[in-house]
């Protein structure tokens, strides 16, 4: 897991509580992405259309935190979350846009703060 400035609470929480174990998770997600031929723009991308399909608010919004920070369009991350909706469901699909507009709204406000 690459390092940020700062974590979610209950990321961070963990991160205290378990600091080995946060240890050998981001040893093993790093392997996990060095293991095959995919690019790291199709990986960030898949592991978005991963946490978008487990219905998980927090996996989508740091997946989607971490593709914008990869240089991904706002654009491009809508995209794989409508590619969710004959999967998922329109109500899981619209639920995942919402995340995903919070984040984009978040990342934007702290654009603007820093200009």
């Amino acid at each position: 897991m690459a390092k940020r400035e700062s974590y979610p609470f209950s990321y961070e929480r963990f991160r205290k509580e378990f600091p080995e174990v946060e240890k050998e998770y981001d040893r093993l997600a790093k392997k996990c992405h060095a293991s095959g031929p995919l690019h790291e723009k199709t990986r960030r991308l898949i592991k978005l259309g991963i946490a978008i399909g487990s219905e998980s608010e927090g996996a989508v919004k740091s997946h989607a935190r971490r593709a914008l920070a990869l240089g991904i369009s706002p654009e491009e991350i809508r995209h794989v979350v409508l590619l969710g909706l004959t999967t998922i469901g329109f109500p899981k699909m619209i639920a995942t846009l919402n995340w995903v507009h919070e984040v984009l709204k978040e990342t934007s406000a702290k654009l603007r703060r820093r200009a």
